[in-house]
C-alpha cells in the first residue's frame, strides 16, 4: 500500500469510529521532503490521493492542488522537533477531547499510560487552532511523550509509522473513556507510582510495545 493510500485508509477509519467530526483532524505521514498530509474541509469518505497535500516543513506546498489541513503549522513543528516521528494522527475524539476541554491529562491511572511515553499523557496550554502558538503548545505538551491532549481542542499521537500513530491514537480515546468513567463513578483512581511505572516501562521494552 502506497503511504497515500494508507494515509486515506486511516483516516477513513477513525472518521468510521467517530474520532473525526465534521471534517475534523487531521493526519500526516513524513516524506523526503516534508510531510504528506490531508486537506482542509472535505469529508475523508471524498478524499482521494489526489486530494492529498506535500509541504516541506517551512510550510511550502510542494505538490497538491488543495490547502493543507489548518493545522499544518502543528504538524510542521512535530516533524521538525522529534526526528524519529514518521506520522502525526490528530483527532477529536469524544472521550479525550472532553478532557482536554476540561485541561485535564491522564495521570498513571492505568499501565497502558506508559504507551504515550511517559508517566502521564499531558494537556497543552490553550491555543487558537491553526497557529503557531497552538504547534509551539503542542511539542511542549510532547516532549518526552508520544501523546498529548490539547486544551479545549482534541488529542495527538506520534509513531514511528503510521500504524503505529493510529494505533496510539485509538489508546488514548480507550484509556479517556475509562477516566472518565472512573470519575463519572465518584471513584478516585490509585495511580502508580515510579517503581511500577518503572516495572511497566521495562516489560513493554521486552514487547516492543513503544516502538
Amino acid at each position: 500500500m502506497t503511504a497515500a493510500a494508507a494515509l486515506i485508509e486511516a483516516a477513513r477509519a477513525l472518521d468510521a469510529l467517530g474520532f473525526m467530526p465534521s471534517k475534523s483532524g487531521n493526519l500526516s505521514v513524513r516524506t523526503g521532503r516534508g510531510y504528506l498530509i490531508t486537506p482542509a474541509a472535505l469529508p475523508y469518505a471524498e478524499t482521494t490521493a489526489a486530494d492529498l497535500v506535500e509541504v516541506d516543513l517551512g510550510g511550502a506546498v510542494l505538490a497538491g492542488h488543495r490547502r493543507p489541513s489548518s493545522e499544518w503549522r502543528m504538524h510542521a513543528a512535530i516533524y521538525a522537533a522529534r526526528p524519529e516521528a514518521g506520522a502525526v494522527v490528530h483527532t477529536h475524539s469524544p472521550c479525550a477531547t472532553a478532557l482536554a476541554c476540561a485541561r485535564q491529562g491522564l495521570p498513571p491511572f492505568h499501565y497502558m499510560i506508559a504507551v504515550g511515553g511517559g508517566g502521564d499523557i499531558r494537556c497543552s496550554g490553550y491555543a487558537t487552532f491553526g497557529t503557531e502558538a497552538l504547534a509551539e503548545a503542542c511539542v511542549a505538551a510532547l516532549e518526552g511523550r508520544r501523546a498529548a491532549l490539547l486544551a479545549n481542542h482534541g488529542a495527538v499521537a506520534i509513531g514511528r509509522t503510521l500504524a503505529g500513530a493510529r494505533t496510539l491514537a485509538m489508546e488514548v480515546e480507550n484509556l479517556a473513556r475509562q477516566y472518565l468513567a472512573l470519575r463519572a463513578a465518584g471513584l478516585a483512581p490509585v495511580l502508580l507510582d515510579e517503581a511500577e511505572l518503572a516495572a511497566v516501562f521495562e516489560q513493554f521494552d521486552g514487547y516492543g510495545r513503544l516502538g
